[in-house]
């Protein structure tokens, strides 16, 4: 398994938003995480990522316990975080971005993967040394995903990918994810389009206040129409 999660428990203050969690990712799956706003889906990620203390359960990646790592240290070792809203930094170039993405690797395989970056991302190549704030919200998050690639990540955890983005965008985008998992990256998706994500996901998981609610194979969750009404509304 390259990422087991046992018991994993975050609170802010008062508010449990992650309640004795369990969630496994194999090698080369993608799995999704599905609930409503409030439901503690990025909680989730930004634990994952070291970003949130954690205050119960362990996480392990790689047969390795990364439950006390840094977020660097989690980067390091081959786990990614393309987070919601993107979070790239407006105020430096496009590759400034991607070089940053890949703060920890040096001399010419770096610069090389980011021009295949740059093949794999014709639009972002023609504005490599424009500032990211130029880019239409389609290209940030191709910008956010790249930003993650450069760091040669073996699983990327990705937090509401399709938000505003359009319909046309979001197809390119979900091939996208369908691409990298095909290449050998493993992927942990969150995501609103409950259609979307159930579609490339091998598996999924529901999430109410801060606890699954349900898992399985996403074909039986897709054809569960009590889990739409329950745990989903509007989002599906």
């Amino acid at each position: 398994m390259l990422l087991e999660v046992k018991d994993l428990d975050v609170r802010y203050g008062r508010n449990h938003a992650v309640k004795e969690m369990n969630l496994s990712v194999d090698e080369n799956e993608i799995v999704t995480v599905l609930g409503a706003n409030g439901a503690g889906k990025s909680s989730l990620l930004k634990a994952l990522h070291g970003l949130v203390s954690i205050q119960g359960g362990t996480v392990s990646f790689d047969g390795n316990d990364i439950t006390r790592a840094s977020s660097a240290e989690r980067v390091q070792n081959n786990l990614a975080l393309v987070p919601e809203g993107r979070q790239i930094l407006v105020s430096m170039t496009v590759h400034e971005n991607l070089l940053l993405g890949g703060y920890r690797r040096q001399g010419k395989d770096l610069l090389s993967d980011i021009d295949s970056i740059y093949e794999r991302f014709p639009n972002l190549g023609a504005r490599s040394g424009a500032q990211a704030s130029v880019l239409s919200g389609g290209e940030q998050q191709m910008l956010a995903i790249s930003r993650a690639l450069v760091a040669k990540p073996r699983l990327i955890m990705l937090d509401e990918p399709s938000l505003g983005l359009s319909p046309i965008l979001v197809d390119q985008l979900f091939e996208l994810i369908k691409t990298l998992n095909k290449e050998g990256i493993a992927i942990l998706l969150v995501e609103q389009n409950t259609k979307k994500a159930l579609e490339v996901a091998t598996r999924g998981y529901v999430m109410e206040l801060g606890s699954v609610v349900l898992k399985g194979l996403s074909g039986a969750l897709a054809e569960d129409a009590g889990l739409v009404h329950a745990y989903l509304g509007a989002q599906s």
